[in-house]
């Protein structure tokens, strides 16, 4: 299976994306991990959660202006409609989602 660009990934109809900008090296990434894992399981077939390694993904990362990690950042048709850095509790997450979950 080819691998998708990154504005496929982001364009998904009708289901917001959070991207996690992280990198494997990063404590505060790694805290991120479970606190997703629990976001994806509660609006399960209503968002897509991507993970981009900064590292290996230097061009999409720098495109998006991502200077700290981690940094999430929501898109909503292909747009970019919230961004965090940082480590950002679920219930955070889930009330910047209420607005375009469908």
């Amino acid at each position: 299976m080819p691998k998708k660009s990154f504005s496929e990934l982001i364009n998904s109809p009708g289901m917001p994306v959070l991207v996690d900008f992280y990198a494997d090296w990063c404590g505060p990434c790694k805290t991120m991990g479970p606190i997703l894992e629990q976001v994806a399981t509660q609006h399960q077939g209503k968002l897509k959660i991507i993970k981009i390694d900064v590292d290996r993904n230097q061009a999409v990362a720098q495109q998006f202006r991502v200077q700290s990690i981690p940094t999430l950042i929501l898109f909503h048709k292909g747009q970019p409609v919230w961004r965090q850095a940082g480590v950002v509790p679920g219930p955070q997450i889930t009330q910047a989602l209420q607005a375009y979950l469908t």
